[in-house]
């Protein structure tokens, strides 16, 4: 009565099982997303400015940046 079936499938097995199809379909979406985003951007937008050099956050990181006084 200890000994189990040979053609059942253990609990470990399953999971195992499960977890390998849910990362497959999560990696295949992923891909999917990232194809359909890419190439939106025109060449002006590619090669516009990204920040704002008179915004508060550069000035910000400039004056706490500077090289101290010796």
């Amino acid at each position: 009565m200890s000994e189990r079936p040979k053609g059942a499938i253990g609990r470990r097995q399953l999971l195992r099982t499960g977890m390998m199809g849910f990362v497959s379909t999560a990696a295949a979406s992923a891909l999917e997303v990232d194809t359909a985003v890419a190439g939106t951007e025109t060449d002006a937008e590619k090669h516009k400015a990204r920040f704002q050099p008179d915004s508060a956050e550069v000035q910000n990181f400039y004056r706490v940046n500077r090289y101290p006084k010796r």
